[in-house]
């Protein structure tokens, strides 16, 4: 069996999907844009701001759920411009204390909305 997840502190679902589902203790976050929940526009700032803001997407679509970031046993970063990796990357590392989740991080050449980042994971009970 599957259940949805879903909290009005990340943005909802733009299609047919939902924010996370659960099946036998794994959590499956779907992509999240850096997307405000109470404004439904990006972020302001760069890269550092995009990253942390779909970071706490997924930190408050966990939280629903019962856990923290600490359950990530995996994450996949989807970048617009490899050149942002640093800058996301310095945000992600104080998003994950102790075993750091396994990740791919790729480039692609569109993101949803125009987005310069966006990431998904897989987190277990």
């Amino acid at each position: 069996m599957k259940q949805a997840i879903s909290t009005q502190q990340a943005p909802a679902a733009i299609g047919p999907y939902s924010q996370a589902v659960e099946a036998n203790g794994m959590i499956f976050v779907s992509g999240q844009l850096p997307i405000n929940p109470a404004t439904g526009e990006f972020a302001e700032g760069g890269m550092k701001e995009l990253t942390r803001q779909s970071l706490i997407n997924i930190k408050n679509i966990l939280a629903e759920a019962g856990l923290t970031m600490e359950n990530v046993v995996k994450t996949c970063v989807f970048l617009a411009d490899m050149e942002d990796f640093a800058e996301m990357n310095e945000v992600y590392s104080t998003f994950f204390t102790g075993t750091a989740p396994a990740r791919s991080a790729v480039a692609v050449k569109t993101l949803p909305k125009g987005a310069r980042v966006e990431i998904e994971c897989i987190a277990v009970r």
